[in-house]
């Protein structure tokens, strides 16, 4: 619903306040998991390697006067699109006319229009990763009764090891792969309830100074878990319609996710997985948005448009180890 002229005008005793509820863009986790590819084209072809050419013991000694023992590496492509996303918020010569000085009318159509890109690529990097059937190793948290392989008890339970189950995902996906994993995702309810857990604070509590209060932070849960990040998803959605009493609900719920990514994406180097940004066009940013002003005459308005254009690819499922409802 557009404001009208007379929502912009404040009265005088309340000019110098002005209250807004933009979330912090540190709790979008999209670009942290995995590294952005920016490309020139929207759509194009990359290289893969078959990892399991790569690992195998090939080489044989070698008689005086034959040749070496020789081999080599299986290769194939994917394929990348990025579609394009967008949003706008208009801007009419009656509310530029009405509103009061504390209302600056651009920016804050460039940071709500800002906002819903945001929401937008956080619902759907949660949708293509943090979900099952994606990934190579999937685990589901259970209530009671779990079966090695399969499932891990809740990490609410006290009785849980979530230090244990970490540390049996990095050993298999290093015994599977030859790459350990580097990064661990989580949503803010299992890090809430980690950071609670018996076991870590039982850990922490040696090395506090007596009388201090035992407090795990994100920094804590990478040492004990042995990677070199920690990533808490805290975007939150309100999933009611227009017009309808807000719910507000957090994007990503009771899931955690361990897997490997380099800092930046090179040739040959393993990542579970690239997000390809379109940056081809004039005036694009490296992760493929950008935000545009024009004027729209026949509705006496300025448009804020934001688009973003970019493909979320899974690259090595083997990279992967999904923990699904791993607290109740």
């Amino acid at each position: 619903m557009q404001p009208t002229a007379g929502d912009l005008h404040v009265n005088a005793p309340l000019t110098n306040v002005s209250v807004a509820f933009m979330q912090k863009a540190e709790n979008f986790i999209a670009t942290r998991v995995f590294p952005n590819v920016p490309v020139a084209k929207q759509s194009d072809l990359y290289w893969t390697f078959d990892r399991g050419d790569l690992n195998r013991d090939e080489m044989e000694e070698r008689a005086d006067g034959t040749e070496s023992a020789g081999g080599g590496y299986g290769t194939a492509t994917d394929n990348y699109f990025a579609k394009v996303y967008a949003f706008h918020k208009d801007i009419s010569d009656r509310q530029r006319g009405n509103a009061d000085a504390q209302f600056n009318l651009d920016r804050n159509a460039t940071n709500f229009v800002s906002t819903k890109a945001l929401i937008k690529r956080e619902k759907l990097f949660a949708g293509r990763y943090l979900t099952t059937g994606v990934w190579t190793f999937n685990r589901a948290g259970v209530a009671a009764g779990p079966v090695a392989g399969t499932s891990v008890l809740q990490w609410n339970d006290a009785n849980s090891d979530p230090i244990g189950d970490i540390r049996t995902a990095k050993r298999q996906m290093l015994e599977s792969t030859g790459v350990e994993p580097n990064k661990l995702t989580l949503s803010t309810d299992v890090y809430d309830t980690l950071v609670d857990h018996p076991d870590i604070i039982d850990r922490l509590k040696y090395g506090t100074m007596t009388g201090s209060a035992v407090k795990a932070t994100m920094a804590d849960l990478a040492r004990l878990f042995e990677v070199e990040e920690v990533i808490v998803s805290k975007a939150v959605e309100n999933i009611a319609k227009e017009g309808q009493a807000s719910v507000h609900r957090f994007i990503v719920t009771k899931a955690a996710l361990l897997s490997y990514s380099p800092p930046a994406p090179d040739l040959e180097t393993p990542s579970a997985g690239y997000i390809f940004s379109w940056t081809g066009r004039m005036g694009a940013a490296n992760n493929g948005q950008r935000i545009k002003m024009f004027r729209m005459e026949h509705i006496e308005s300025d448009r804020v448009e934001i688009q973003m254009a970019f493909d979320m690819k899974r690259v090595s499922a083997d990279l992967g180890y999904y923990f699904s409802t791993i607290i109740a």
